[in-house]
């Protein structure tokens, strides 16, 4: 399937957030992506009464489908109508919560080419009306997984702006960021960590 930008342009994966159930990432002999486990999380949340906290659906106009017999359609070219913002948005204990979740298998730095200039504005437009935002990332190689402040996010990425560095090193992640531990019910309690440093 073709998938294309308002501009028309094609959409090239890279290093998106997986979502199909073949991932290798694996936790205790259980193949899931960081994508799943938050979704996963958010329902816990739901169903304890404790946030609500939906993945945004990513707004696609198909424009050419086959039908190859009548009970199935192969959607074969499909538009972004818009650029999307961030992955998940909620409201958690009366305040808007709105984050970004990308993986990557580096195992030094974390690739600022993993965001797009309309993410951080969207992000700078949340922390400005004293939303929570936050980008959760994980370092797939060591199975841990981050939530870096949004805040800290915009110095790294103008930085980059500035024509240094093009990524966060880990160890920057490590001393900004916060570890979500990794666990059963929830899967990656990140409203703990919110609870104890917003």
């Amino acid at each position: 399937m073709t998938i294309r930008y308002p501009n028309g342009k094609i959409y090239h994966d890279k290093g998106a957030v997986k979502t199909t159930k073949t991932s290798t990432t694996l936790y205790g002999n259980r193949g899931m992506s960081l994508e799943e486990d938050l979704q996963e999380t958010n329902v816990y949340y739901l169903h304890q009464d404790i946030a609500v906290v939906h993945k945004k659906p990513t707004p696609i106009q198909i424009v050419d489908v086959h039908y190859p017999k009548r009970s199935a359609a192969v959607i074969k070219e499909a538009y972004f109508k818009q650029a999307s913002t961030t992955d998940f948005n909620g409201v958690y204990k009366g305040r808007y919560l709105d984050f970004e979740a990308k993986e990557t298998k580096n195992k030094t730095s974390f690739p600022l080419q993993n965001f797009h200039e309309h993410q951080i504005h969207h992000m700078k437009q949340v922390v400005k009306q004293n939303g929570i935002c936050f980008v959760i990332l994980m370092f797939s190689s060591f199975n841990e997984v981050y939530l870096l402040p949004a805040e800290k996010l915009f110095i790294y990425w103008e930085r980059m702006q500035a024509g240094l560095r093009k990524s966060i090193a880990k160890a920057e992640i490590e001393a900004d960021g916060y570890l979500i531990p990794i666990g059963y019910q929830p899967r990656l309690d990140y409203l703990k960590v919110i609870d104890q440093h917003f």
